[in-house]
């Protein structure tokens, strides 16, 4: 299939409504633009320099999960999630209680990247994975009535409030089932010449076009991305997300989407795409570099406590999983008494690497306020 001569679907008449009906993507891909090269390129070669840190930083799962957290807070955030990041990383009975659906949904979506990640390592990237993947993700929250790790047997719609004033309506559900399956079969054809970020970006377009579950698809839509590059090893560790480059250009990810839809124009898409990963990769390439010299820093400083050391080691570990704090997360991860985690906890702070944020007497909470920042910025 040529981008240039490309044909997205067709609008089939359904009772008082019509739905779009995608064609099959499980096909070879050729272009003519040459933006599109440059473009690859361009992504490919910031896609391996972060993927290098992956493989050359000491202890690199410690500061994967922020890079989990961060992805979880903004993908839910463009579903209209109100959930700061520092929110997310703290305990449940600390967040407000009008808050806690929106930190719940976050959480879940935590677990969901974890989950589907370490799946990676047993089973291919599939259907089913995301289906599993989508039962985490929508556990105990709004939508969980709504076939959680099912795909969808009812019609659903995009923007407006039915299906009369709707946005978009993706296909109907009755052939969800095919055109999910020819999906995943384009993810493994070796039988067809089409590089590997052409081929997801494709694939983000055909699935949040099929939009395959009741709800959730955004989320899962996105998450698909950093799962197929682990998968066919563009990544070692899921470093890469691209929800905050959406969020932050939502207006034109919409509509870049829905080109597609209505003017066949994949190649708007694809180059809208491949510009995120480059920008994306480049910017946590340098939040990496930012990482390791700021670990450089504090823990030169925590050499100067002497016996104390070690355990100050142990507790800037903790830190760089989660950046807020409280004595009894010492206790513990650390294996050290109350008096012992609090004395840490104020050498922490005599050496300017933590604060208390809470101001309260008991059940204080302490943030790695320059590690956090790296995330936030």
């Amino acid at each position: 299939m040529k981008f240039e001569t490309f044909r997205a679907g067709k609008w089939q008449s359904r009772y008082q409504y019509k739905s779009f009906e995608p064609v099959p993507v499980n096909t070879e891909w050729t272009w003519e633009d040459a933006t599109i090269n440059t473009l690859l390129e361009q992504a490919n070669r910031a896609l391996g320099e972060l993927n290098a840190f992956s493989l050359i930083v000491p202890d690199i799962d410690l500061f994967i999960q922020m890079h989990v957290v961060k992805e979880a807070q903004t993908s839910s955030r463009i579903e209209g999630t109100q959930t700061a990041i520092n929110e997310a990383l703290m305990p449940e009975d600390q967040i407000l209680p009008e808050k806690r659906d929106d930190w719940h949904e976050v959480r879940n979506y935590i677990d969901a990247v974890n989950a589907a990640t370490a799946e990676l390592g047993r089973l291919p990237l599939s259907n089913r994975l995301l289906r599993e993947t989508h039962a985490v993700l929508m556990r105990g929250v709004r939508g969980e009535h709504k076939g959680p790790g099912e795909f969808r047997t009812s019609q659903n719609w995009i923007g407006g409030s039915s299906l009369t004033d709707a946005a978009f309506i993706p296909p109907h559900p009755d052939g969800v089932p095919e055109l999910m399956s020819d999906l995943e079969k384009f993810w493994h054809n070796d039988g067809v010449q089409v590089p590997h970020l052409i081929r997801i970006a494709i694939s983000h377009y055909q699935f949040e076009t099929i939009h395959p579950f009741q709800d959730g698809n955004g989320r899962i839509g996105r998450l698909l991305i950093p799962l197929y590059l682990i998968s066919n090893g563009l990544l070692a560790k899921p470093s890469l997300y691209l929800s905050d480059f959406f969020e932050r250009n939502r207006a034109s990810y919409y509509d870049a989407l829905m080109r597609v839809r209505i003017s066949n124009d994949m190649i708007h898409w694809v180059r809208f795409f491949l510009r995120g990963v480059a920008e994306t990769a480049a910017k946590g390439r340098d939040v990496f570099q930012k990482i390791l010299a700021l670990r450089t820093e504090v823990e030169g400083a925590v050499m100067t406590l002497g016996k104390r050391a070690p355990n100050a080691r142990e507790t800037l570990n903790l830190l760089y999983r989660r950046p807020i704090i409280s004595a009894g997360d010492i206790q513990t991860t650390v294996g050290v008494s109350a008096p012992t985690a609090n004395a840490l906890l104020r050498d922490l702070q005599g050496l300017g690497i933590v604060k208390e944020i809470t101001g309260q007497m008991r059940w204080r909470a302490y943030s790695f306020d320059r590690y956090l920042g790296l995330f936030v910025n």
